[in-house]
């Protein structure tokens, strides 16, 4: 495995991913973590330290246990990690005089295994305010760029280099061949971690901590929960209970959809609890998005907590945490600002004492959405779009009743339908209609109308922490508009976002 140490750089998942691409296990930690930790890390080949937004000369600067750097396991330090390794080694970092943000031109000037395979120019991506003005003695330069003399060194004698540039993002055009090249080339591992043998692990695993005891798992339908549960059913079989509760907030149909798809062709046990009048009563009159949020969260624990007594012998709650849940659960940065609350599971270890199975904890969600296509999830599942845990309440802007429901889910079909149609569904990140608490003037036939406004959105993203809006084209958005202005009772209006997150958020509550 490799180790990737985290000094707070908005990349370091990215560099996680390349990693991974190039198959070869990887965990992210904190920079802090004991110098004891890490030398108890299984396999450790190799560690990568990020980039971060301090500066190495300040102060309380974030530092690693320098005695890393003594051992003989291999070291790459990207931006603030080359700057640390420059310093601990007796080079000088200062602040530059502007900071070099943007494309740039390697150059490179010397042989080194971590620049096989590429050109004598690349095209890199720099993103520092601060600057090596001094290598140490005992490195030397293997690349260089018009503004950055050292933009990538090495180590005379051990196998411990530094790049200044970000080679783990899209804008460095070769970037994923200096990661694998530290990892095949420089560390030696090989490409042994796919999603298969990731499956002949975890099945393992999920038997022997298991044993002969009862599982449950909350299914919603999503790509998380529904890959989360097949591959547990894999492992235990009818030892799980999957409890699905329909809120009555979902996709039209997509309730019975989902209960049909995994009691028929993947044969499992489901618990479907019909709660569309619970959820509907709890949120009668809510017009805040926080607290429709929190209700929803809490009376998803309270119906099933209730279904989940009705099953004996449970000793386990699986859920389908991913890592980046567990990354900023541990992170450098800490708590960051509440843009809204999610909605999960989160209290029901607690209350109902149960110990937790996660599976997926160490994955990305590209790689869940690899791993639920070999365990032969059916395609209409594992490549679905997002869709929030509070359902269609967190898109119809106010009040949340039976009738606001249902008018939203005939348009967000048309929608998806259109989309679909179109060929476009699997090129768009989401795609979804939202109900807007405003009526506006319209003719229809010979009469006034006066009825519901519906806007449409579609983003494009990667993992959802930026979008931009995507450009459909004009005749697609002709159609899907007269479909819903012609067969949804309740709107007569229909507008297009064209917000990117930032500044709005992909949902609009």
């Amino acid at each position: 495995m490799i180790l990737i140490l985290d000094f707070g750089s908005q990349y370091t998942q990215l560099i996680a991913r390349r990693v991974r691409e190039a198959k070869v296990y990887c965990e992210i930690e904190p920079f802090n973590l004991s110098f004891s930790k890490i030398m108890a890390k299984e396999n450790l080949k190799g560690i990568i330290l990020s980039g971060g937004p301090a500066s190495v000369y300040e102060e309380g600067a974030p530092c690693v246990d320098e005695r890393i750097f003594e051992k003989d396991f291999p070291i790459l330090g990207i931006c603030y990690g080359m700057q640390l390794m420059t310093q601990h080694y007796g080079g000088k970092v200062a602040n530059a005089d502007h900071r070099e943000y943007g494309f740039a031109e390697l150059l490179k000037v010397a042989d080194c295994e971590m620049l096989e395979n590429l050109a004598d120019k690349e095209t890199i991506w720099m993103s520092h305010g601060d600057k090596i003005i001094e290598i140490p003695n005992n490195f030397k330069v293997v690349a260089n760029t018009g503004n950055s003399p050292y933009a990538a060194i090495k180590h005379q004698e051990k196998k411990q280099y530094g790049l200044q540039f970000h080679p783990e993002v899209v804008h460095s055009k070769n970037g994923k061949i200096f990661i694998q090249n530290f990892v095949h080339n420089v560390c030696g591992c090989d490409s042994g971690w796919t999603m298969k043998s990731f499956i002949d692990e975890q099945v393992k695993n999920i038997r022997e901590m298991v044993g002969d005891k009862q599982v449950i798992a909350g299914l919603s339908g999503g790509v998380d929960s529904s890959v989360m549960a097949t591959l547990i059913h894999r492992a235990i079989g009818d030892q799980l209970t999957c409890i699905f509760v329909d809120n009555g907030l979902l996709r039209a149909g997509e309730g019975k959809s989902i209960e049909e798809n995994f009691t028929g062709c993947m044969q499992m046990n489901i618990k479907y609890v019909s709660a569309e009048d619970i959820f509907l009563d709890a949120l009668s009159g809510v017009i805040d998005p926080e607290k429709k949020r929190k209700i929803i969260g809490h009376k998803f624990i309270d119906v099933f907590d209730a279904a989940a007594r009705e099953i004996e012998g449970v000793e386990f709650l699986a859920q389908g945490t991913l890592y980046p849940d567990v990354i900023e659960s541990v992170s450098v940065k800490g708590p960051s600002a509440t843009i809204k609350s999610h909605h999960n599971v989160g209290g029901l270890p607690e209350k109902m004492k149960l110990k937790l199975l996660e599976p997926l904890k160490y994955l990305f969600k590209d790689e869940v959405r690899k791993l639920g296509r070999e365990l032969g999830i059916p395609a209409d599942l594992v490549d679905r779009q997002p869709f929030p845990g509070p359902g269609l309440a967190v898109r119809i802007i106010g009040e949340v009743n039976k009738e606001r429901t249902h008018i939203l889910q005939q348009a967000d079909k048309i929608v998806l339908e259109e989309i679909k149609a179109a060929g476009l569904y699997n090129d768009i990140w989401q795609s979804f209609a939202v109900l807007l608490p405003i009526k506006t003037v319209g003719v229809m036939g010979d009469e006034r109308t006066y009825e519901n406004v519906a806007a449409i959105r579609a983003v494009n993203s990667v993992d959802g922490m930026t979008a931009d809006w995507v450009k459909l084209p004009y005749d697609l958005l002709g159609i899907i508009s007269n479909r819903i202005i012609n067969t949804v009772k309740g709107i007569n209006r229909v507008c297009y976002d064209i917000s990117s997150k930032p500044p709005a958020t992909i949902e609009w509550e």
